[in-house]
């Protein structure tokens, strides 16, 4: 029940602040006591709010029943104010109440693929990285291409790079799936409108100890990179490529001049790529779940549509169409990720309610 988790809660955090008082000799305890303490602290001051206004509501109800007419009228005022601020902080509380992501605090490789459309979409699927680049440099994160192969137009058929920042994971997991643009290209003489595609990809940074992979189970290549970097490329052989063999996936890094940071930063690759395998295996046992969330999909839904001719851009898992794809394209992404996080929050609620459907609150 809910009010018993609320109960529990405030029992810990009273606990934590007693603690805290006899802790200030113990500075490495202090800072897990005081971790604790951050992350219990806004459940319970919306906790401690909503009690104050559930006795604030049997007191207005009460006054309902007094002869005097002046506090009867001003009951029928407050009651409404309080029952409303009352659903809001039950909301609330709900949401803080539902299990957190772990992956949601990390940083991310992200993969972008050109799909259907040739040229046209190598194009796009450029676009897309240098609009998620904007996004990142606004929310100060670092972004560092790993891979890529260009096309002779300036396109990519691939590219891969690593993002690192505050919550990276929570703002970009909306982003995987198909992204299909309309447009006429450049090369189109007849003005037709022509649909490509390209594939995102967005895989949480994973810890060594997560993913157990065996020195027997790795095929390790290495060749000289082929992309920009200077007088240094193409005369080492620094660029590494590493096959799991148990599962196929190939992962390569050619960022570094250093055969030993390429080698290591393709692990982490590898890591990332192996748990996101596990996890999908996983939730396709568990689909119907996944059906009603937007948040790590699968890779194959065609998740958004980016129409240039209209300036237009729809996400088709919330049905949110938005007349600003201009800015959008340079970076403005925060109106699409809050709506499908709010969206995304809404199933899960929905979810929790039915859980603990006849549980009392």
């Amino acid at each position: 029940m809910i009010t018993q988790k609320l109960e529990e809660a405030e029992k810990r955090f009273i606990e934590l602040e007693e603690e805290l008082a006899s802790a200030s000799g113990d500075f490495k305890r202090y800072q897990v006591l005081a971790k604790e303490h951050a992350e219990l602290a806004p459940l319970i001051k919306t906790y401690r709010r909503l009690k104050e206004v559930e006795r604030e509501i049997d007191e207005a109800s009460a006054m309902l029943e007094e002869d005097d007419m002046e506090l009867k009228e001003l009951a029928k005022e407050e009651l409404p104010k309080l029952k409303e601020e009352r659903e809001r902080l039950l909301k609330d509380l709900k949401l803080m109440l539902l299990p957190k992501d772990p992956r949601d605090s990390k940083s991310v490789f992200l993969e972008i693929r050109a799909g259907a459309g040739g040229e046209e979409a190598a194009l796009f699927a450029q676009e897309l990285f240098r609009m998620y680049q904007r996004y990142g440099e606004s929310k100060g994160w670092k972004i560092e291409v790993l891979d890529q192969h260009l096309t002779d137009l300036g396109g990519v058929k691939e590219i891969v790079a690593s993002v690192q920042g505050k919550n990276v994971y929570s703002l970009l997991k909306y982003e995987s799936g198909v992204h299909r643009v309309q447009r006429v290209p450049e090369t189109e003489s007849g003005g037709r409108i022509h649909t490509s595609t390209a594939t995102v990809a967005v895989l949480p940074e994973i810890e060594e100890v997560e993913v157990e992979i065996k020195p027997e189970e790795l095929r390790i290549d290495l060749y000289r990179s082929s992309g920009p970097g200077g007088q240094h490329v193409n005369v080492t052989d620094s660029a590494v490529r590493i096959t799991h063999l148990p599962t196929g996936i190939v992962v390569q890094c050619q960022d570094e001049r250093s055969q030993h940071k390429n080698k290591e930063k393709a692990m982490r690759m590898l890591r990332a790529k192996l748990k996101d395998k596990m996890e999908q295996e996983a939730q396709a046992k568990v689909s119907a779940d996944r059906r009603r969330q937007v948040g790590t999909g699968d890779r194959s839904e065609r998740i958004r549509t980016y129409n240039f001719p209209q300036n237009r851009v729809t996400d088709h898992r919330i049905g949110l169409t938005l007349y600003k794809l201009d800015a959008i394209m340079a970076g403005e992404l925060d109106e699409l990720i809050e709506a499908l996080a709010a969206y995304d929050q809404a199933m899960k609620l929905e979810s929790f309610g039915e859980k603990r459907e006849g549980d009392a609150t």
